[in-house]
């Protein structure tokens, strides 16, 4: 989806998660001719310099039915899986909080996301931030977003 002149149309999201806790970032429409692409995606720290973290953020194109609250796996192979950011602080003097992420852009979705988090050092909260680029989708790439959300959710359920 386009504004002024080509400019194309971002919208973003945030907020602070509880370790082993899950969001749901609501972008259903009734038609589903509007999609979207990650564009950015950061963490950071509740807790900068006074707790040890090491935040493990995941977006998700399906509910995770359980998040763990140490030790997340993150698996490339897992085609729900949207993108990852990994942030990473400490209370020693001059070790300095890093974020790293892999976002793969060029999946494009017309159902709701799920940013899950787990913190592998204790059990920090974590904050996130999404950019995602609104994409006007024709009959065809709403049928085929569709039906991959579909069979993600049915792939899932029969385990």
């Amino acid at each position: 989806m386009e504004c002024h002149e080509g400019a194309t149309m971002i919208k973003t999201f945030r907020g602070l998660i509880a370790d082993g806790g899950q969001d749901t970032i609501v972008l259903h429409t009734n038609d589903g001719s509007t999609g979207y692409r990650i564009v950015n995606f950061r963490a950071i720290p509740r807790d900068i310099g006074t707790s040890s973290i090491e935040g493990i953020f995941q977006i998700f194109k399906i509910p995770q039915s359980t998040v763990p609250t140490s030790s997340a796996t993150v698996d490339f192979n897992d085609n729900t899986l949207l993108g990852v950011a990994v942030c990473r602080g400490s209370t020693d003097v001059g070790a300095y909080g890093t974020d790293d992420h892999v976002i793969f852009d060029n999946e494009i979705f017309n159902q709701d996301i799920y940013i899950t988090y787990t913190d592998n050092q204790g059990a920090n909260p974590g904050n996130y931030y999404i950019e995602l680029e609104q994409v006007k989708l024709d009959l065809s790439e709403n049928t085929v977003a569709t039906l991959k959300d579909i069979r993600n959710e049915t792939a899932v359920a029969l385990g």
